[in-house]
């Protein structure tokens, strides 16, 4: 299993700032490792909503999990579950209001899953790598 978490100062509105990112399709906006979104059931962001996430894989093999909202608290909290038959991935995005703004926090677990699972104990060095581009990019569509 890895752990990224990282929380980024917005001057956007929580409401602007949930808008953005409760919408899956606006991922591939801020991180670089997804390839495509490609939403397969429902309109936009809300709960129930279901995309197929197309990312960078391993070796030059793109993989496609498909993700669900499982929660969405409009403008404070949205979690949503990505799987494929490798990797369980489980991504929390949390507004909190500031004087000048919010600050948003995503909090993402990626774990490999059945015959993989031996990887869970490299998982993490990657994932931090993978985390630290996908906060710059955060950083670029927040300010």
């Amino acid at each position: 299993m890895a752990h990224y978490v990282t929380t980024i100062p917005s001057s956007k509105t929580p409401e602007e700032a949930f808008a953005f990112m409760s919408d899956i399709r606006n991922f591939a906006q801020w991180d670089k490792g997804i390839i495509k979104v490609v939403q397969v059931v429902g309109d936009g962001a809300g709960l129930g909503n279901v995309f197929d996430i197309t990312v960078k894989g391993f070796a030059g093999q793109n993989s496609v999990l498909r993700y669900t909202t499982l929660e969405y608290d409009s403008p404070t909290n949205v979690l949503i579950k990505g799987k494929n038959l490798i990797f369980t991935s489980v991504d929390r995005v949390t507004i909190t209001p500031t004087a000048t703004g919010c600050d948003v926090t995503y909090d993402a677990v990626l774990t490999a899953n059945l015959i993989v699972w031996p990887m869970n104990i490299v998982l993490g060095k990657v994932f931090d790598k993978v985390g630290a581009v996908a906060t710059r990019g955060l950083k670029k569509v927040l300010a």
